[in-house]
């Protein structure tokens, strides 16, 4: 899943920066988007079963995750840093937090009930995110350009595999940053008061 992951969020932003050749702030993460993109209309399923669609992206600063809550390492590893990173900056009182958006790539396992046992462990103010259908799940991931992949296996289980990039979001919901990693919570902090600095 490591090398595909990989391959892909590089695709990703090798994409996005011909469409952003202007890039004045240099991240230790990933690629900053100079001009930022609009995200294309999307809804989903919050862990309440509430509906979570492009609407409700703006008024705050959001980190987006693609991930699975069967996933045996690289997804609760980066939840757990991203939960240091927010009980840092909240004791730091710091002007500005980041909203942690979870977005489980796996429809049929990750109900609305299991994120809502799963996303509170790491920290109760993270929001996860599923749908009814697979399909719709792997179509609000293209439009961020992240990859799924669902691979049958013998006896009806299945793998699956995802990109493993975080997206960052502006207050008015456009994508301003795409962060490749690896990941520490020293250098999220940083990048990510790069990014709202460079927006001020």
């Amino acid at each position: 899943m490591a090398a595909l992951a990989a391959v892909a969020a590089a695709g990703i932003a090798g994409a996005l920066i011909g469409q952003h050749r202007a890039a004045p702030v240099a991240l230790a993460t990933g690629t900053y988007l100079s001009r930022g993109r609009a995200l294309p209309e999307f809804s989903l399923i919050d862990e309440h079963g509430r509906s979570f669609g492009s609407r409700d992206l703006k008024g705050s600063w959001s980190v987006m995750f693609f991930g699975y809550t069967n996933c045996p390492d690289f997804c609760p590893a980066t939840l757990s840093t991203l939960a240091a990173l927010e009980k840092r900056m909240r004791a730091a009182r710091a002007p500005v937090l980041p909203r942690v958006i979870f977005i489980s790539v796996d429809a049929k396992r990750d109900t609305p009930e299991q994120l809502a046992k799963y996303v509170p462990y790491f920290d109760p103010a993270f929001i996860g995110l599923t749908a009814a259908s697979q399909p719709v799940i792997e179509a609000v991931a293209a439009k961020l350009g992240a990859s799924v992949t669902i691979t049958p296996e013998p006896g009806g289980d299945y793998t699956v595999d995802h990109t493993s990039a975080l997206f960052v979001l502006d207050p008015d919901g456009r994508l301003t940053a795409i962060l490749t990693g690896p990941f520490t919570v020293n250098d999220l902090q940083r990048d990510f008061e790069r990014i709202v600095a460079a927006r001020s």
